[in-house]
This record gives structure tokens, sequence and C-alpha cells, in this order.
């Protein structure tokens, strides 16, 4: 009998979009292809995205326009998130500094509250989301509201996001611009935080979805503290080096190469005395060293050698990297 297909055991995907789907204007290959797909297997979509810079219309049709499959009610941002937190925290009509685009403040907007963009209006919180035209002046407008009393939201913390052109800066480091200057922290609405994950799959009517993602410290944490399946993909931020070395926090269920792998049965993982293997690859840990028998190009011996280094290191609070030992071909 063939073996199940991996998406086979979910009733949805949550997809991130920055690193998942597209990088910069452009979709990832294959990656629509596969989300069509879901379709064919009765798995619903919804995407899960911490960028804050356009409205979820806007997102949902530029989806199309790469030819994914796409809805307005299935796009779920940060901006909505950081909306939704303000009308939990503070009364209607409340001034809100909006510290990004336009369309975070029309989300703090339809919720009742007034958007003000000087500190000189009296704000009692400031709001900030990536916009990628955001000037020193505004920075400097979030930070003299923040330090004079002011409440802070930041949509999310993503200290990168991923371009056609590489990785470039993402919110995280405009939001530690102003936590510079302030000395202060803000309450985060987006990824990693939960809330997000449980919103997108009340959105598509989903109990037991799978997380996609690209970067460990948000989508794969985010879906991890949702109590959701987690699956990374290495088409945007995280590496396999960076995915073996994880919190444990940050660890993922599945490891992919692309979305077309979701479509595909999943290799089974088996412990062999001190070892584990997986399809060919076999990998085992001891004193700081992973030593692995496969090819590195080949993505089952990174599901081995995680296998190997994370039961070696169950409760990881920081990031640590083994030594890693190859061996050409399969051990014994």
């Amino acid at each position: 009998m063939a073996e199940q297909a991996l998406i086979a055991q979910f009733d949805a995907v949550l997809a991130d979009l920055d690193g998942v789907v597209y990088l910069g204007p452009h979709a990832i290959p294959g990656a629509t292809d596969a989300l069509k797909r879901l379709a064919d297997f009765g798995v619903g979509l919804a995407y899960v995205t911490n960028n804050a810079s356009r409205s979820p219309a806007a997102v949902a049709a530029h989806l199309r326009e790469l030819g994914a499959p796409a809805e307005d009610h299935q796009v779920v941002s940060s901006a909505q998130a950081g909306a939704a937190l303000l009308a939990e925290k503070f009364p209607p009509g409340s001034k809100v500094l909006v510290t990004g685009s336009e369309a975070l403040a029309r989300e703090v907007e339809l919720v009742g509250m007034r958007t003000v963009r000087s500190a000189r209006e009296g704000a009692v919180v400031v709001i900030q989301g990536f916009e990628p035209t955001l000037s020193w002046k505004e920075l400097a407008e979030a930070s003299y509201a923040i330090a004079g009393g002011a409440a802070w939201v930041a949509t999310n913390t993503d200290m990168t996001i991923p371009q056609a052109g590489g990785i470039a800066p993402g919110n995280g480091t405009l939001v530690a611009a102003v936590q510079a200057a302030t000395g202060k922290d803000p309450l985060v609405a987006g990824k990693p935080e939960a809330v997000l994950f449980h919103k997108a799959a009340d959105r598509v009517g989903s109990t037991h979805p799978l997380v996609v993602g690209d970067r460990l410290d948000t989508d794969i944490l985010g879906g991890n503290n949702a109590a959701m399946a987690t699956a990374v993909v290495l088409t945007g931020v995280d590496t396999f080096t960076t995915i073996l070395a994880a919190r444990t926090v940050e660890r993922p269920r599945f490891l992919l190469a692309t979305l077309a792998e979701l479509f595909e049965p999943y290799p089974q993982i088996r412990r062999e005395g001190e070892a584990f293997r997986c399809g060919q690859a076999t990998a085992s840990a001891a004193d700081g060293t992973v030593t692995i028998w496969g090819a590195q190009e080949d993505a089952d011996s990174w599901r081995c050698a995680c296998a190997a280094w994370w039961n070696a290191e169950p409760h990881a609070t920081a990031a640590k990297s083994p030594e890693l030992r190859w061996h050409s071909g399969s051990k014994g």
C-alpha cells in the first residue's frame, strides 16, 4: 500500500508568506503550484504574515497575481493582531500614534481608535509596524511619545525579511532603534505569539492545522506556542545548520526543502541504539559532536542529525551548534 502524503495528516496549512510563498515581488519556484494542490486533498489554507505594510486585501491580490489561491479573508496579518490588541487594552477613541503604513493605520481605525502622526497630538499609545519607507523623523516621533509615557505595541519583531536581493532588515531592527532611544520594550502582537495562529485556524475552520514557515524565531516558535504541528522550509531565512542548532522551543516537527514535499510521504526517523536513521543516512551525537553518515546536500542527513542532537540536548534554552563530522556513504 502506498505511503500517505505528509499533508494528509492535516486539515489546513497556515503558511507564512515572505520566504515561503514569495521573495520580494516574485513567487518562489513551485510554491504556488503546491498551494493549489492543497484543494485536491481537501486541505484548507490561510496565510499568516508578520508584514504589516499592506492590507490583507492587497496581499491577497498580490498572491492571486502570482497564481496562488487567495481570498481576502484567508490573509491574517500582524497589523490586524496589533489593532485587536489595542482594542483589548484601550477604550474606543483613544489616540494612537501610528509608526508604519497606511494599511496599519486603517486597521487601527477599524477598531475604533483615532490615529495621529505626531507625539505632540497626545497619543496614549504607539503602534509600530513594518513600512519600507519609514523615516528617521517617524522613529523619532515614536520615541518622543514613548519616552513621554505612551504605551507601545509592535506588530512584530522580525529582525530580518527575505527579499529577492537577499536578507534585508525587518521591523525588529526599527523596533530596536526605538528601544535604544527610549529604554522601553513593546508589547508584541504578531508572531511568535499564539493568537495570530489561532485566529488563522478559526478563519478556515481548522482543528488540526500545519504551520509552515521559513524562520524559527517567529513561524516555528509561534506555531509551537499555539500547540500546532510545525514544518520549516528552506526557501527563506533559516538553513540546515541554524535548524540543527535551534533552541528547544523553536524546533520544528518536520524539515522540508520546499512546499512540494508536503505531498510526499515524510521519511520515518528510527532510533537504532545510540544512532538515528532516516532513509540512507545515519547520525549519532556524543560530547558536543554529531557524526553523520550521508551526503551533506541530502535533507535526510540533516533530519537524522537533528534527531540525534536534539535527543542529546533536550532542554536547550539558547541556540547551540555541535561540531559536525561527515562520512560519505551509509553506516553499516
